[in-house]
């Protein structure tokens, strides 16, 4: 049997495994990023990571063929080189990731972005299975995406496009992170949820001892409670309003949703289908189901193997 080494980066933690090639992955593990330190600290991490695994597959006398790897940011994957757009990982720009990896490890590194790798994972072993059109999204601390056309990630020329999350959605909107107003990530990402509920939560004069996450927020919403209700409204208004027009331009087969807060209960993929029903062309939407991802956290580095594999 033969394995790939997958590695999703995270600007809090590196999530790593050997994955075959029907997508079960093997000693999972995490290390810390320290991606606020340095891209040469964190290369030393990838490289940590990468070499636990190849240890374990000596162990098991186990064929690793080579290590995929997932990024923030835009990549070059023909030069292989992190172009930028990973804000959160301290110069992580202009930098070659893989020819130190490769040089280190002895073996093939293919590199590609986060958000496409773990669309990937699903279209191939997770909610996409068996399509070929398929629109991924990932709503977490951001909104990253993946666009799968044909059976093939489709990234723009030059793999510069497919950024999903900063689609325009709000004309004198407000400033998203990326420099534009008015983006998808700004409103409908669970960043925005926990904002607008601190608002909200000022308003009524409540505070709270706790750190406030999107759990938390599903939690009071089950509850009954105000703040926490309109909140969510708002974000299930905002993110159908994006995934409307995701389906109006590319009438996928699927639509799968990832991340902490998609994966918080039925509830919530239902409150998103109503959103879109009202906002989508309905012959556009017509072969269209609107999922949850199923690989959870692992869709990024078993997405990153099956690069290799």
């Amino acid at each position: 049997m033969e394995y790939a080494i997958g590695i999703d980066l995270g600007g809090t933690s590196i999530k790593y495994a050997l994955v075959d090639k029907a997508g079960n992955s093997f000693f999972e593990g995490k290390l810390p990023s320290f991606a606020s330190v340095s891209a040469t600290k964190v290369i030393e991490q990838l490289i940590k990571a990468a070499t636990l695994l190849k240890d374990e597959a000596e162990k098991q006398n186990w064929t690793v063929r080579g290590i995929g790897l997932g990024t923030p940011g835009i990549v070059d994957e023909t030069n292989r080189i992190v172009l930028g757009g990973a804000e959160n990982i301290a110069g992580w720009e202009n930098i070659d990731v893989a020819s130190p990896l490769e040089k280190r490890m002895n073996l093939p590194v293919i590199i590609g972005n986060d958000a496409n790798l773990m669309g990937l994972g699903e279209t191939k072993y997770g909610a996409g299975k068996g399509c070929a059109y398929m629109v991924f999204l990932t709503v977490g601390t951001g909104i990253g995406g993946a666009v799968i056309i044909d059976g093939k990630l489709f990234n723009g020329y030059a793999n510069r496009g497919t950024e999903l999350g900063h689609v325009p959605l709000i004309a004198n909107g407000e400033r998203c992170a990326c420099g534009a107003t008015g983006c998808l990530e700004h409103y409908a990402s669970t960043s925005a949820l926990v904002r607008r509920f601190n608002v909200l939560a000022k308003e009524w004069n409540l505070y709270y001892d706790t750190e406030i996450n999107g759990e938390l927020i599903v939690r009071l919403y089950h509850e009954g409670f105000p703040p926490a209700i309109r909140s969510m409204n708002e974000h299930f208004y905002y993110l159908g309003r994006g995934i409307a027009g995701f389906i109006n331009i590319f009438s996928p087969q699927r639509i799968v949703i990832g991340g902490g807060v998609a994966e918080s209960g039925t509830f919530y993929i239902e409150k998103i289908r109503t959103v879109v029903r009202e906002q989508v062309i309905a012959d556009c939407a017509l072969n269209t189901e609107i999922m949850v991802a199923e690989l959870g956290n692992k869709a990024g580095l078993i997405g990153a193997a099956s690069l290799i594999l």
